[in-house]
């Protein structure tokens, strides 16, 4: 990301997979009303930056929940709800055989997994899924080409790397990362606030 850059980073509204803490990663969950109310609000706060974020890029997350969210945060803007950019490389992290199961499912039947993740939460890797180590350089590789005021619509996986990676942070403590969808991230190098 170019010096001088400030990036705007929206979590997608919430679904009902995450009301249910059912691991989504990548695959494709829509909004749910509440999440389509979070990304308004987000829209909402992103006007109060008018007239300059208008000249902003936007870009999103393939998935349906980030795309829509976007659309959302653009009716806000009074832009074209549809011109923005995707790029698959701001997918959530792939959760392989954890996609759309429930946590507390996981608990019981892959209790080892839970364990090392915990133990070891940036570079543990679901069976067939992959790390926040591997969603970091995933993220890096479109963070390299960032080099205007960007709005990106993405996932708590994606916000949890860039912040870890930009303000150089203890990768152990990723989890630890508030992931939420009715705030807008701020970040620059070396700081970060939320609207």
């Amino acid at each position: 990301m170019k010096e001088g850059v400030t990036l705007y980073c929206v979590r997608h509204g919430q679904t009902d997979w995450n009301a249910q803490s059912r691991y989504q990663g990548q695959m494709d969950v829509p909004l749910n009303e509440s999440g389509r109310q979070q990304a308004k609000r987000n829209g909402q706060v992103l006007r109060g930056l008018l007239p300059d974020i208008a000249q902003a890029h936007y870009v999103s997350s393939p998935l349906w929940r980030a795309r829509e969210t976007m659309q959302i945060v653009r009716q806000e803007l009074s832009l074209d709800p549809d011109t923005f950019a995707i790029d698959d490389r701001l997918k959530e992290v792939h959760y392989g055989a954890w996609e759309g199961q429930l946590l507390e499912t996981l608990v019981e039947t892959e209790a080892d997994g839970i364990a090392a993740r915990k133990a070891d939460p940036y570079n543990f890797r679901p069976p067939q899924g992959e790390s926040y180590a591997d969603l970091q350089e995933r993220m890096r590789g479109w963070l390299d080409t960032v080099d205007v005021d960007t709005v990106v619509t993405t996932h708590g996986g994606i916000s949890r790397t860039l912040r870890s990676y930009l303000l150089d942070l203890d990768p152990d403590r990723i989890l630890d990362l508030d992931v939420p969808q009715d705030r807008v991230l701020v970040i620059r190098f070396g700081e970060m606030h939320w609207l």
